[in-house]
Parts: structure tokens; sequence; C-alpha cells
């Protein structure tokens, strides 16, 4: 690296720091002042109250169940339960009795626990005595040093992957104030993790390949000669990191699983970030494989501490496995009668399940041709298909008493969009949209093209891996049933896919440097990454409100409330 060169690269750092620092303190002072609309707790949503409940009860009365949190009522307003939440599930407990439980992945939550015992210990404060101070301090504890870490990740693919000093300036202004990934750093949710752990995959697989070679396939000219000597320039030495690189890709492995963890479909990514690594280095599959495996025996073993289940509450929606089928039964009812009711009760009863002295009750589902049996906290599923009646174990969470969830109940976004096509217009141009509400992400299908065609082997290798990954995890939401069709509920972007953001970013840097030779060039990408800034800064009061699109388009009478 020549002289001139190096002194470029320190001062694109110093640049770097500032940029990161200022988000970082916009986040702080966000923190520092949130507060729930009823004023009495640090909690935004129905969304984040499901994972604060969880880990004010681990650490208090250590158990997984909520419902001690969620009973809580004002002194003084005592209409309001400021813990209250829809996002919740209801199942049998360790105990043989009827409790609810957040319906989020508890990995994350009882690692936030596990910071609050600590918090606790130290300072005797408590969440349920303390909901807005004691949470404002684990959110600053929790989040910045997660934001901080996406942003030291990121910009170190950006510094690896970028063509010339000026678009990599540009796209570390994008990292730290274009996504709507800032706005949810003031919440406790799962997109923030999730974000970060990709960004320090990727982090390390440019290090671990030591970039990948020439991606600028679209700046000719006078751009082209600006680019400059510093892909094995980093924050970290890259002969120190390359020294240990089985720690790298334990860690590797161990980050690309927490992506999955938090987000699911992430899972997609996992198995190319496994491809990646093995082809360009066959040791690093060992030990990322192992990474995986820690992680995942905590997702699962934290999941079977709560729930008895290794599948994680959301995915309890239906029914379980068949306990009788009633051939036996000769009937054309199409409701349960006595004879129904006898003969479930006779096949329970074989069955071990239940007694001959208990009660038995058989009320409606909200599902149709499916009826709750229920005999004292124990409850079991009898469906009818055709003539044939059969019971199966309850295994639908999400049906309790007053539930927000069943038909008739949800409003808003989340009575989900009956036309897949109007889902697909309004998650990309329109309110909740993509490239709508981020214009800078108009950016990634040009350079995921790009890097395909033209790159190196290593850049094509990982531009088609964001690019199936990028589809798939796109036509995974759009493909969802109709209560799942609702943009990621009441929040101010397409929340599901906010994880991809390092991954963008590390794909649209190369393609800015295009729009450096031209002042009409430079405006367009200006204009670009100032509305997505608007976008951002219009989320900052807190992320679970309506996209600015959407409000806009309600004040317009566009939309219906």
């Amino acid at each position: 690296m020549t002289e001139q060169a190096a002194g470029e690269v320190k001062t694109r750092r110093s640049a770097y720091l500032v940029f990161a620092l200022i988000a970082l303190a916009l986040t702080a002072g966000r923190i520092s002042v949130v507060t729930g609309r009823d004023g009495t707790t640090a909690f935004l949503s129905a969304n984040d109250r499901s994972r604060w409940c969880t880990v004010a009860s681990l650490v208090e009365h250590g158990t997984y169940a909520i419902d001690s949190q969620i009973e809580i009522v004002d002194p003084i307003r005592r209409h309001i339960h400021p813990w209250q939440t829809i996002d919740k599930v209801r199942h049998l407990g360790t105990d043989d009795k009827q409790h609810y439980y957040s319906s989020k992945p508890p990995l994350f939550p009882t690692a936030v626990a596990g910071i609050y015992k600590v918090v606790n210990l130290v300072t005797g404060m408590t969440l349920t005595d303390q909901p807005i101070y004691l949470a404002r301090i684990l959110l600053a504890i929790v989040n910045l040093p997660l934001l901080g870490i996406f942003y030291f990740a990121t910009m170190g693919c950006i510094e690896r992957i970028g063509n010339d000093d000026w678009s990599k300036r540009v796209a570390a202004l994008g990292c730290c104030f274009g996504t709507m990934l800032l706005p949810f750093a003031i919440s406790l949710n799962n997109h923030l993790p999730a974000a970060t752990a990709t960004a320090v995959v990727a982090w390390i697989y440019l290090v671990t390949v030591g970039g990948v070679g020439n991606t600028n396939v679209v700046v000719r000219g006078a751009a082209a000669s600006k680019k400059t000597e510093s892909k094995d320039a980093d924050f970290i030495d890259g002969d120190l990191l390359r020294r240990s690189q089985v720690l790298l890709f334990v860690c590797a492995g161990a980050c690309a699983a927490l992506a999955a963890a938090n987000e699911l479909p992430a899972l997609s990514m996992l198995v190319f970030w496994f491809g990646l690594f093995a082809w360009a280095k066959r040791a690093s599959a060992v030990p990322f494989i192992g990474g995986v495996v820690v992680v995942a025996l905590g997702f699962f073993g934290t999941n079977w501490l709560a729930h008895q289940s290794l599948r994680p509450p959301y995915a309890h929606r239906g029914n379980g496995v068949t306990l009788a089928v009633l051939d036996s039964l000769a009937t054309n009812s199409t409701e349960p009668d006595e004879s129904v009711t006898q003969e479930v009760r006779t096949r329970l009863v074989k069955a071990d399940m239940i007694t001959n002295a208990d009660e038995l009750e058989v009320i409606a589902s909200d599902e149709p041709a499916r009826w709750m049996v229920r005999s004292g906290e124990r409850q079991f599923a009898l469906l009818l298909a055709g003539n044939r009646w059969s019971v199966t174990a309850w295994d639908d969470w999400y049906e309790y008493p007053n539930t927000y969830w069943k038909e008739g109940s949800r409003r808003g976004v989340d009575q989900g969009e009956p036309s897949k096509l109007v889902y697909f217009s309004q998650m990309t141009f329109g309110h909740h949209g993509l490239f709508s509400l981020t214009p800078m992400w108009l950016l990634v299908p040009i350079g995921l093209v790009a890097g395909v065609v033209r790159g190196s082997p290593e850049a094509r290798r990982l531009m088609l891996a964001i690019s199936i990954a990028s589809v798939v995890c796109f036509l995974f939401y759009l493909n969802r049933p109709l209560i799942d069709r609702n943009y990621g509920g009441v929040s101010v972007c397409f929340r599901w896919l906010l994880w991809f953001a390092p991954l963008w970013l590390l794909v649209i840097t190369p393609v800015m440097a295009w729009f450096e030779t031209a002042p009409l060039r430079r405006g367009t990408l200006y204009t670009m990454l100032a509305l997505s800034v608007f976008s951002m800064s219009a989320s900052l009061e807190t992320p679970w409100q309506s996209p600015w699109i959407y409000r806009f388009w309600q004040f317009l009478g566009w939309l219906s409330t």
C-alpha cells in the first residue's frame, strides 16, 4: 500500500468512526427518554412487551410463564395493564396447569435475562418496580453494543469490497443512517441481533478470503483509476485475524446460527455461509459446524426449558399428534353429540389421558370442524373430516380466552392482505415498500446481477448466495397464509427482511462508485440516500408504528383506518 493510499485509509476510518459515534449517540439519546404510550413503562409495543415479560419473569420468578407479569395493573389507572401483550401463547406447563408464555423464541430473552440478573444484583432494582429506568439501562447495555458491532462489521465489509474512497464513505453513511435498523435499536427485538450476527459473518468471510477481488463491474475510466489499495486494510490487523482462523470460523458458524435463531428464514443463508466458507477454506467446515451446534443447543435447550418442546411457540398453531380415530362411531352428525362425547371419553381413558371420574367438556373452537375437548387443565382437539371423527393432542397455543388472533378480533394490517399481487406491490414500492421507504435498496438488484455476471469468482459465489437467499425469503413471506400477510404487523417497515441490511450494503457499495463519475449521478445517489435517511428519521419515535407513507396515505383518505 502506498503512503498516499495509507493516508486515505486512515482518514476514511476516522470518518467511519465519526459516523458511527453520531449514530450511537443518537440511539443512546432516544433510549434515555424512551417511554411507552401509557407512560408507565419503557415498552413500546406488544412485541417488545412480550420479551420483557419473559426477561422479568425469569429473574424475578424463576419461570418462563408470564402470568404474573401480564396481570400487573397500574395502581392509579386500574384499567391499564402495562405488561399486557397480544404476542403470547397458552399451554400446559410442567405443573399440569395452563400458563401464558411469550410467543417469541426464548434464546434471546434468556440472554437478556442473564444481563438483567447481574444488574439486579448490583443495583437491587427490578423491572416490575422500575419498568422505565431499568428497561432503559438494559436497552443501553444490550442494544448499543449490538449496534456498534453492526457498524464495525458492516463498515469492515464496505472497506474490503468497495472500489474507491467516495463510494465507501457514502456506503458508510447509508450503513449508519440509511437503513431502518436504527429505530429498532430503541426497542427489545430480534431484528437488531439478527442483522448484527449477519454482518459479523460477512466480515469474517471477507477477512478469510482477503476480499472478493474486483467487484467493480460498472465503473469505467476515471472512476476506476481512483480505486485504492485497501482490500487488505481493516480495523484489525489482517495477519492477526488470519492466525486466529479457527476461532473466527467458530464465531462465523455461531453468528450464522444466531441470525437463523432470531430470523428463521436466515436459515437459508446459514446453509450458503457454510458452503462459501468450505469452498474458500476446507479447514473451516468443522469449526463452523461447531459454532452452529453451540447455538443450536442453546436455541433448542431454552425452548425445551420454556415449553417442553423443540419447536418455537409460534410453530404451535394447528393440531397435535392423533390420539384416536373414532372408526367404530356410526353417526352423520356435524356436531359432537352425546355418542361422540362418550366415545371420546372412552378413547382418552383407554389412552390414560384422563380417568373415568374426570369431567369432560366439549367447546366450539375458532377453527371450523374442530372442537376443544377440555378435562380440567388438559385440552384435546376433536376433529371432523367428512364423516370421520378423530381426537388429537391440542397444539393451537394461540387459541385461548379473549385471544387477539382469532378471526374477527384482529385489526388493521393484522387482518392480512387477501391479494398476493397487492401484497407484492405494497411490500416493494407501496406503503411498506423496501424500495419506497429505503430507495438506496434500488441498487441491490443491479449490484447482485452485476456481481454474478461480471464479478471475480469469489464475488460471483457471494453475490449468487445473497441473490438466492433474498429471493427465497421474499417469496417465503409473499406466500405465507393470510394471517401472516400483514407486513410484519404495525411497524415502520417490512421488518422481516431487516437482517439483510449488511448484505445489501455490501452489494451496493461497488455500484455506488459509478455514481461519482457525473454530477447528475451523484445528485441521484444523494437523493436516494437522503430519502432513505428521511424514512429512518421519521421512525425514531418508535419502530412500532405504521410507516410514514402508510400514515400519509391514511391522511389523504386512500387507506381505511
